[in-house]
C-alpha cells in the first residue's frame, strides 16, 4: 500500500522540478536548488518563486482535486465514465463563478458561488436521471452529458452579453488556465483536508462500490455516505474551477488508469488519485508552456487532447 504512494510521490516531485526548470527560459537544476535555499540571482528568484512555483502548485492542487472528485463519483455510480466534467459539475461551477465575477464579487464569494453551481448541477443531474424510478449508470451518464451541454449554452449566453474588455481573460479561464492562479494554498489545503477526512470512509466506499443493497446489508449507512460523496465532490470541483477554470477529463483518466494498475481499494486509490492527478496536470501545464514557447496554451487544451480519445475508448469498451 505504501510503495505505490511513494512511487507516485517521487513522480510528483520530478514533475514539479521539471515545471520549475522548463519554459521559455530554462533554469538548470543547480540554480533551482540555490533559489530554494534562498540564494541565486534575483532574476531566477523572481522567475521561480513569483511565477513558476505558484503556477505549478496551482496545477498540482487542481489536478489532485479533480482526480479525487472523479474517483468519488466513479465509486458512487459504479461507472468508470463518471467525472465532474462529463456529469456537468464543472459546468455548473463555472456558471456560478462567472456570475460572481460579472457581479464584481470577491474571491470568497466566487468560490461560494462555484460551490452552489456545482451543487445545483449535482441535484439537476441526479434528479432528472432518477425521474419516477431508479436511475441507472447509463441513464445518469446521458443526463449528465445533456446538463453539461445546457451549462455550455448558458456560458455562451453570458459571454455574448459580457463587455468586450473582460472576454479574453474569461475565455482563457473557461478553457482551463493556471497562469493567473497566484494563491494556490487554499486549493492545496482543501485537497489535503478532503483526503484526510475521506480516508476513514475508504472501507465503506469499498463496500458501496459493490452496490447499495450489499452495502446496506453489511451495515453501511448508504444514504448519508452518498450525500457525503455528493457534497465533497461538489466542493472539490468548485475549488478546482475557481483556481484554474474549467479543466476536463482529469477526473476521468486518472482514477480509471489507477484502478487498472493498483486495483479498486479506495484506501490506495484516493490518495493515489490526488498525487497522480496533480502530476498529470503539472506535466500538461509544462507542455502547454513549452510546446510553442514563448506563447502559451491553456492547459485545458492539452487535457482535452488526452481525454477525448480516452473517453471514447472507455465508452466503446463498456458496451
Amino acid at each position: 500500500m505504501i510503495r505505490p504512494l511513494l512511487s507516485l510521490g517521487f513522480l510528483t516531485f520530478v514533475a514539479v522540478v521539471l515545471a520549475l526548470g522548463l519554459g521559455s527560459v530554462t533554469v538548470p537544476l543547480p540554480e533551482i536548488w540555490q533559489v530554494m535555499q534562498g540564494e541565486g540571482s534575483a532574476l531566477n528568484r523572481a522567475l521561480l518563486l513569483d511565477l513558476r512555483l505558484p503556477r505549478t502548485l496551482a496545477a498540482l492542487a487542481t489536478g489532485g482535486l479533480l482526480a479525487v472528485a472523479g474517483a468519488l463519483m466513479q465509486v458512487l455510480l459504479r461507472n468508470p465514465l463518471a467525472d465532474p466534467y462529463v456529469l456537468g459539475l464543472s459546468g455548473g461551477a463555472a456558471v456560478g463563478a462567472l456570475l460572481a465575477m460579472l457581479a464584481g464579487m470577491g474571491t470568497i464569494l466566487i468560490s461560494g458561488s462555484a460551490f452552489a453551481g456545482a451543487m445545483l448541477a449535482t441535484l439537476l443531474v441526479f434528479g432528472l436521471a432518477h425521474g419516477t424510478g431508479s436511475w441507472t449508470p447509463s441513464r445518469l451518464l446521458l443526463t449528465g452529458v445533456v446538463v453539461a451541454a445546457g451549462w455550455g449554452a448558458v456560458i455562451t449566453l453570458m459571454l455574448a452579453i459580457t463587455p468586450s474588455y473582460k472576454l479574453p481573460g474569461m475565455l482563457y479561464w473557461l478553457m482551463g488556465d493556471v497562469s493567473y492562479a497566484r494563491a494556490p494554498w487554499p486549493a492545496l489545503a482543501v485537497l489535503v483536508l478532503s483526503v484526510v477526512l475521506i480516508m476513514p470512509l475508504a472501507r465503506n466506499l469499498n463496500v458501496l462500490a459493490r452496490g447499495p443493497l450489499q452495502a446496506a446489508a453489511l451495515g453501511v449507512s448508504v444514504r448519508p455516505l452518498e450525500w457525503t460523496i455528493y457534497l465533497l465532490a461538489s466542493l472539490l470541483t468548485a475549488t478546482a474551477v475557481t483556481t484554474a477554470g474549467s479543466i476536463g477529463f482529469v477526473g476521468l483518466i486518472v482514477p480509471h488508469m489507477l484502478r487498472l494498475v493498483l486495483g479498486n481499494d479506495q484506501r490506495i486509490i484516493l490518495p493515489a488519485s490526488a498525487l497522480a492527478g496533480g502530476t498529470l496536470l503539472v506535466l500538461a501545464d509544462t507542455l502547454a508552456r513549452t510546446v510553442i514557447a514563448p506563447e502559451q496554451l491553456p492547459v485545458g487544451v492539452i487535457t482535452a487532447l488526452l481525454g477525448v480519445p480516452t473517453f471514447l475508448y472507455l465508452l466503446h469498451r463498456s458496451r
